[in-house]
């Protein structure tokens, strides 16, 4: 069953980065990815490796704290989130158009891909 995620707008995004508070960004993307485009502060695990990371996701994260996920577009992460959800996350935000929307709205020098 999909469950609607709720979503954070890359405006958002940017004032989150920002801001005081507790929240943990995670990034899905690949590694070679992140060398052609990153936000400072984001936790890479790569969707791909979910075998490797998954099994320890509690001690990798606060299943209370407020989680933003971010990827290329928005679909990763969208998936991302709603697993994180299923392991008992209660406040996941997917972050709407991914970093490609992040260096169209907000920032113009993260490199497009």
């Amino acid at each position: 069953m999909f469950t609607s995620l709720p979503e954070i707008t890359v405006k958002e995004l940017a004032t989150l980065l920002v801001a005081e508070g507790d929240r943990q960004f995670v990034d899905v993307r690949e590694p070679h990815e992140l060398e052609l485009a990153q936000l400072e502060g984001f936790v890479n695990l790569p969707l791909s490796q979910h075998g490797d990371w998954s099994t320890n996701i509690h001690s990798r994260l606060d299943a209370n704290q407020e989680t933003l996920v971010l990827c290329h577009h928005g679909m990763r992460s969208a998936q991302m989130c709603q697993w994180l959800m299923s392991q008992g996350f209660a406040n996941v935000k997917n972050v709407t158009g991914g970093i490609d929307a992040y260096s169209c709205v907000v920032d113009a020098a993260i490199p497009r891909y």
